[in-house]
């Protein structure tokens, strides 16, 4: 087809959005590794992970065989105020760039929260409101979780309790106004309002938080108020499982002009926009249907996956959550208070995880400077003022658009560009009044946490 039948931005019809979500579980034949209850070190039951999260969505997190999974009439209705979201041609960065590669973003910041977090957080309270609860709590990092889930709990009238890495809550006032709009009770984590928060306090004095400990203190308050249960915005099976909504939009807007993807590249923390990107790819190179260069890029700063062990690990700093075997970097590892919030979580989905230990998928981690050099270049062409996280995967789509100048290969990128940054501006000014730096944890540093980890032989 001739790329001037292509245009800018690739929409579905509104009968053609996801009607199912896609469980890349199904397709592997190495499942990823159970989530282990932290006493017994026996795999987590149905009624073990019901008394955290609710029980639609425990099933949904221990379902590894059903391959595909009906999306709820209300959630695609509520979907249809923001979604089929664009596949964006980007054919002014190729042009100032002078790459004969063809770019490709999936743009998932057209709606009110600025970010792909959305497409769970309103399943999550879909699920928690018909289970007849009164509220739900969580954490968040950037504030785009958060943000995300204090709108879908206003939708069905349910209390939202967001703690906020603390770093976060004070370098974003902003993002932290815009759920407390929508309703949301935020605290900024660690905090002296709970047991786990008060222990890690006096073990760190003066931290400025993580996404571990705020999911501890999250869990802490859900499972010690009644009519309350735990939802997170990444990392678990069930959060990938309603992001592949993403995917499968970008694959079936691929489909439509016959366009074939070289390489796909997302940004990686705990894993949901990456997972959500991929899925439906990785189920085509499971099945031997395809292949592709599938790369995930985490920051240098917090490197799970490229400098990580894969291990079973708490999944949150104050251990009060299942074991996952995942790559990571030990529960009790603290991020420097980097910019990429959404980015600072010591693992990486077991899914993910157990996709890189097969080698289907490769990592990267870079360096933040560089990051929002990336950004900036970005921005200053296409028009769009992208979020750190996203920029993750920027800086290393135009690496491979840069090297396709040297080759004269003609690849095609696509990449996701998860949401906006217009509530990132303290990191920004940072980085224009250079006094942006960059911290990469040293291996011996490493190696301190990585000796903690839990001893489990499965």
């Amino acid at each position: 087809m001739s790329e001037k039948t292509i245009p800018y931005k690739i929409y579905l019809e509104e009968n053609e959005m996801p009607k199912q979500w896609y469980n890349v579980r199904a397709d592997m034949k190495k499942k990823p590794a159970p989530l282990l209850n932290s006493a017994t070190l026996e795999p987590m039951t149905l009624e073990e992970l019901s008394g955290v999260f609710c029980e639609e969505l425990a099933k949904q997190e221990l379902d590894d065989t059903t391959a595909y999974i009906d999306i709820p009439e209300e959630i695609r209705e509520f979907y249809r105020m923001y979604r089929p979201a664009p596949l964006v041609r980007a054919y002014c960065l190729e042009k100032k760039l002078g790459t004969p590669a063809k770019i490709y973003y999936k743009f998932e910041g057209n709606n009110t929260s600025g970010s792909h977090k959305l497409n769970s957080a309103i399943a999550q309270a879909y699920y928690a409101k018909k289970q007849g609860l009164k509220g739900v709590t969580t954490e968040t990092g950037a504030g785009q979780w958060g943000t995300a889930l204090s709108m879908a709990c206003s939708y069905f009238d349910l209390d939202c309790q967001v703690y906020m890495v603390k770093c976060s809550y004070e370098q974003k006032p902003f993002r932290r106004e815009v759920m407390r709009t929508y309703g949301a009770h935020v605290t900024p984590s660690p905090s002296s309002t709970t047991e786990v928060g008060r222990k890690i306090l006096a073990e760190h004095p003066g931290t400025t938080g993580s996404l571990g400990c705020a999911i501890s203190e999250a869990v802490e308050t859900a499972v010690n108020t009644e009519g309350y249960k735990y939802v997170l915005g990444s990392v678990l099976s069930q959060v990938l499982l309603h992001q592949t909504v993403i995917g499968l939009e970008t694959k079936a807007a691929l489909d439509k002009y016959d366009i074939t993807p070289d390489i796909i590249i997302g940004c990686a923390g705990g894993g949901s926009n990456l997972g959500g990107l991929i899925s439906p790819f990785v189920g085509e190179m499971l099945r031997g249907e395809k292949d592709y260069q599938v790369i995930a890029v985490e920051p240098a700063s917090c490197p799970s996956l490229t400098r990580g062990t894969y291990a079973y690990d708490f999944c949150d700093t104050g251990m009060v959550c299942p074991l996952a075997k995942m790559y990571t970097l030990g529960c009790d590892f603290i991020p420097s208070a980097n910019h990429a919030g959404g980015l600072r979580y010591h693992g990486m989905s077991s899914v993910l995880s157990e996709l890189y230990d097969q080698g289907l998928i490769e990592a990267r981690s870079v360096e933040q400077t560089e990051v929002f050099a990336a950004a900036e270049e970005f921005a200053r062409v296409e028009g769009i003022l992208p979020a750190p996280e996203s920029s993750h995967a920027i800086k290393v789509a135009l690496d491979e658009a840069k090297k396709c100048i040297e080759t004269g290969e003609e690849k095609t990128i696509v990449f996701g560009l998860t949401g906006t940054g217009y509530f990132d501006m303290y990191a920004y000014e940072k980085f224009h009044d250079g006094a942006m730096s960059d911290y990469i944890p040293t291996d011996e540093e490493l190696a301190k946490y990585r000796e903690k980890l839990p001893k489990v032989e499965r």
